[in-house]
């Protein structure tokens, strides 16, 4: 890991040494799944825990822990990724004293917080943590964390002759624009929290602008 152990587990207050026992299981995977992933999502997750309530430990053990096990985004295995880090996380809970029901929380809102999975949360736990990982796929980080990957998996920016997909079915194993089609715009109308969803309005707005902005640049006739 790339920063201080201590530091870091203390933006997880109040449950700063909880997080320290987690985080010593994390490494850095990418730069769209390393620790700064993790302090986004907690700092989400306590924005909607404020408007919705839900059970501070598990949410924090779920944040820290719900991107333990991470595959490459091309890999086949990649809808199974979350539920391979709800085993690890349990095993790993299970070391430190906690009780089954606990456990169980922790891996249904690991499980269901991916959007590969397709599983819907049933807890109040389970849906804060899905929006607030959604969240972090929205607005100018959305973005970033978009072409972050897209250059990781050696993709082209966008078609030149058709950068919006106006006349072709949006490819993003291609075009790492056409990643805000085929899922980026989708997530935004699938929050599960009121709060989560009030939220997402503004990133989803910003992500919007992006692309608009960057098809006008990239196709300025063409629009």
């Amino acid at each position: 890991m790339s920063v201080d152990l201590a530091t870091l587990a203390a933006t997880f207050a109040p449950n700063g040494q909880l997080a320290e026992e987690l985080l010593s299981h994390i490494s850095d995977a990418d730069g769209a799944h390393d620790v700064s992933h993790l302090v986004r999502v907690w700092n989400n997750v306590r924005a909607i825990m404020a408007g919705e309530g839900g059970e501070p430990l598990i949410l924090t053990a779920s944040a820290i822990l719900h991107d333990c096990v991470v595959i490459p985004k091309d890999s086949g295995l990649r809808s199974g990724a979350s539920n391979l880090s709800a085993q690890k996380a349990a095993g790993i809970l299970r070391t430190l004293g906690w009780d089954a029901s606990a456990i169980v929380g922790v891996w249904h809102a690991i499980e269901a917080h991916s959007f590969s999975a397709g599983i819907r949360p049933t807890t109040l736990e389970a849906r804060i943590l899905q929006d607030a990982d959604r969240l972090d796929a929205l607005g100018m980080v959305g973005v970033a964390r978009c072409f972050h990957v897209g250059g990781q998996l050696g993709r082209a920016l966008y078609d030149p002759f058709d950068p919006a997909a106006l006349h072709r079915t949006p490819d993003d194993t291609r075009y790492t624009i056409d990643h805000f089609r085929t899922k980026l715009f989708k997530i935004s109308d699938d929050f599960q929290t009121a709060t989560g969803a009030r939220l997402a309005k503004s990133r989803r707005d910003r992500l919007q602008r992006f692309f608009d902005e960057f098809i006008e640049e990239v196709a300025p006739t063409a629009q």
